[in-house]
């Protein structure tokens, strides 16, 4: 087989239909689009969502909830896992490099689920009581950024 002797499938490729061009085509004088109305206008047609003038679902429905704009998002670190990260300093950097933030801007809170053993100087956003009290038991230190 050469590339020039390649065909389509018959009946894969189908002639577009045109419309609008004639009596004689079959899909003249209206174009489909019926007689008269608001869709067989030009630019015709409803917003989404219309519903004949009835009030549209969006607005039967209640509003609810509400997104606080100064919301602010922690990662959350727990002990144990900065005990299997094996580090002797944590902060935003050392971080990045293990994978557990993607970039400098991310908050970061440290909470005492867990058992630390290691010595760990923390440079963190958040830290909880116990957190910290276990990062303190072992010789450690917290500052907050």
């Amino acid at each position: 087989m050469k590339l020039n002797e390649l065909k389509y499938t018959p009946g894969s490729k189908t002639k577009k239909t045109i419309i609008g061009r004639g009596m004689a085509s079959g899909k003249g004088k209206t174009a489909t689009r019926g007689h008269k109305g608001q869709n067989s206008r030009s630019g015709g047609g409803v917003r989404p969502g219309f519903e004949g003038g009835q009030t549209p679902l969006f607005r039967r429905l209640p509003k609810i909830g509400f997104t606080s704009p100064n919301q602010k998002e922690y990662v959350l670190i727990n002990l144990d896992q900065l005990q299997k990260l094996g580090l002797t300093e944590v902060n935003h950097k050392t971080l990045i490099e293990k994978g557990v933030i993607r970039h400098e801007k991310q908050l970061v809170k440290v909470l005492g689920n867990g058992e630390l053993t290691l010595k760990v100087n923390l440079t963190v956003n958040k830290i909880s009581q116990n957190a910290q009290q276990a990062v303190e038991k072992n010789g450690g230190k917290v500052t907050l950024i």
